[in-house]
């Protein structure tokens, strides 16, 4: 007999692909890449390091403002979770914030927070939702041709089967 019961392993399954279709309707990653960017920038300017005997202060007078601007990206990174709709207006906010940080929070956070900020606003915009898969058979796989009375098939006109937009026909070019 096993510890482990099929009960919790089919929850478990369940939640798992519950989490995977939430994840595949939104721009999961670049939330989370812009929610990590506000994180480094809101964390230096005030914490104080210490290396040795030595105590290094990183707080700036522009401390409030890379508190402002880690929480703007946090909370820009959750809009793109929860309201993919917005997700170019937050993916651009989020590039135009994590370059205000450059000048005001030490360097963007250490250039993490920054280049954090950039690529989780450059994947949000890029972003698109994805195609519901639809039961329309697949191109080429038509009805098969329509015969005549004595079961012979009737040929297509030469002209009928090229589309007018159409550059190659069998692997060659029509100038060729």
């Amino acid at each position: 007999m096993s510890a482990e019961s099929p009960g919790a392993r089919d929850r478990i399954g369940r939640m798992r692909r519950s989490f995977r279709a939430w994840r595949w309707q939104r721009p999961f990653w670049a939330g989370l890449l812009t929610l990590l960017a506000g994180l480094p920038i809101m964390y230096f300017p005030y914490n104080n390091f210490s290396a040795g005997g030595f105590t290094i202060n990183l707080s700036t007078t522009a401390g409030s403002a890379s508190l402002i601007i880690g929480v703007l990206l946090v909370i820009l990174g959750l809009t793109m979770w929860f309201q993919p709709v917005v997700r170019v207006f937050a993916g651009v906010a989020s590039i135009l914030l994590g370059l205000v940080s450059l000048p005001v929070s030490n360097i963007g956070g250490f250039l993490m927070g920054f280049l954090l900020a950039l690529f989780g606003g450059g994947m949000s915009v890029a972003w698109a939702p994805g195609e519901t898969p639809s039961a329309q058979p697949a191109k080429g796989s038509g009805a098969a041709p329509k015969g005549d009375e004595d079961g012979d098939s009737v040929p297509e006109p030469a002209g009928a089967v090229a589309a007018p937009d159409q550059e190659s026909t069998n692997g060659r070019h029509r100038a060729g």
